[in-house]
């Protein structure tokens, strides 16, 4: 019979039917951070139980740390029991701790890929909802609760249920100025935030096939804001020449085992999807958000909309509520509003690449007057090639803050947020009411839009710089 990729990843994976459509789950990878790490390790000391397999789990400080430069777990006072809680916690469970300064440290969907940690075909979780964003390396990779995390700390299983499968295929060629981010952006506008309830996504096409691991990270980063819980690509040769030599990859003869069996993972040729969705990205631009939602997406050349042309009676409420908070006005272009603050990071957008297109932008340019600009590199090792390239004179020299990793003002948890009534355009991956704290107006950008908003102090269209 013919499967999905998912469907392989899931069956492999079965270690017990529950019925009524659950299963008991094998979990091969958890990873910790200290928002939801620490409570996770605390509970489970005090209930007396030990880790199943403390070796498969892999913790560090993202959310409640400082990214100010020199910071460190103490900066910011308030995350200090959190990050010093993870840390005593995973060094008396036995689990690989990658503390501040550490290379490994960095925010936690990112540092997982980059040190080999997600490999093809493993199941990986952890107590943060764009955990999906690991499924670009072809995990079958998703976020869980609290009890949750205990129940696989402890028993290094999960229940779950089956979903149903979908595939979006993006076809065809990326025109100059458009990433990844734009593309994820459109789909979520184009069939709305709700459209991947109850689906696992799987991201096909010729556009995913010429893109690079960290572009499609950012696709999958974002299977969340569709409602999926999981996004997934299959493996390739891009993916394994991304593995190859990564710490916790395997090595020698192992990786070429490994890969023989990676090559297994894809979709078969007649698998049948619940929903399939093709896009033609020839016709996709840059794409930005304008109210509150990451379906309220429009072009670059685009307008407010009128709430009296929505849909439905819930959409005109929507769209009005959204406008009022953003402070804009139904049919006023987007390009041309202006901007405050400028935030290029999270683990949507904070990955090498995207720093070298948004220094791409910045680069013999200044940060318009009135705007706070920042940069925050989504590890330490993303934040020691950045300067090995010198991008960080560039930032620096622009008139941006280049800080230490961390989730930072994506989700302002460690106190570092958008003033209320302040604009930003951010690279991350929520624009909901106060994400970036109290009364923050957030658009969601690529970082080459969000660099282009920064050096010219309004959003504007990339291309035209």
């Amino acid at each position: 019979m013919s499967r999905t990729l998912f469907d392989k990843l899931w069956d492999a994976h079965v270690v017990r039917e529950l019925g009524d459509g659950w299963v008991l789950l094998h979990i091969d990878r958890h990873l910790l951070h200290d928002l939801s790490g620490a409570p996770a390790l605390a509970d489970i000391a005090s209930r007396g139980l030990s880790l199943q397999n403390p070796e498969l789990a892999f913790a560090t400080p993202d959310h409640v740390v400082s990214s100010a430069p020199g910071r460190t777990g103490e900066t910011f006072a308030p995350g200090a029991i959190l990050w010093a809680g993870l840390k005593r916690g995973a060094e008396k469970a036995g689990v690989r701790y990658f503390d501040l300064g550490q290379t490994g440290q960095g925010i936690v969907h990112v540092m997982g890929p980059e040190l080999g940690i997600v490999l093809p075909g493993t199941t990986v979780v952890c107590g943060d909802s764009h955990t999906c964003t690991n499924g670009a390396i072809g995990a079958l990779a998703f976020g869980i609760g609290s009890s949750e995390s205990v129940h696989v700390l402890a028993t290094q299983t999960l229940r779950q249920q089956k979903p149903k499968r979908m595939r979006v295929r993006f076809e065809g060629t990326m025109a100059p100025g458009v990433a990844p981010k734009d593309l994820i952006l459109h789909l979520i506008g184009r069939l709305g935030a709700a459209a991947g309830v109850g689906y696992a996504i799987e991201y096909a096409g010729s556009a995913i096939r010429t893109m690079s691991i960290e572009g499609r990270l950012t696709i999958c980063n974002l299977s969340v804001e569709i409602g999926a819980k999981f996004g997934m690509v299959a493996p390739d040769e891009t993916t394994f020449a991304y593995l190859k030599g990564r710490p916790f990859a395997p090595a020698g003869a192992l990786f070429e085992q490994a890969v023989a069996h990676w090559r297994t993972l894809q979709s078969d040729v007649d698998a049948v999807f619940d929903r399939e969705e093709i896009i033609d990205i020839s016709a996709v631009g840059p794409t930005i958000t304008w109210g509150t939602s990451p379906e309220h997406v429009i072009g670059i050349d685009g307008v407010v909309p009128d709430p009296a042309l929505a849909p439905d009676s819930v959409s005109r409420d929507a769209w009005q509520q959204a406008i009022e908070y953003m402070g804009l006005a139904p049919g006023q272009a987007i390009a041309g509003t202006r901007v405050d603050w400028v935030f290029i990071g999270s683990c949507t957008n904070s990955r090498l690449s995207d720093l070298r297109a948004a220094a791409d932008v910045v680069r013999g340019r200044r940060v318009a007057v009135g705007v706070t600009a920042w940069v925050v590199p989504g590890s330490l090792q993303v934040q020691r090639e950045a300067e090995a390239e010198g991008l960080q004179h560039v930032f620096q020299n622009a008139g941006f803050e280049w800080r230490e990793p961390g989730c930072s003002m994506c989700v302002a948890a460690n106190g570092e947020r958008v003033p209320p009534e302040a604009r930003a355009v951010s690279t991350s991956n929520r624009n909901f009411v106060g994400r970036q704290g109290p009364g923050a107006r957030t658009h969601l950008a690529s970082p080459a839009m969000a660099a282009a908003a920064a050096v010219t102090g309004f959003i504007t269209d990339v291309r035209s710089l």
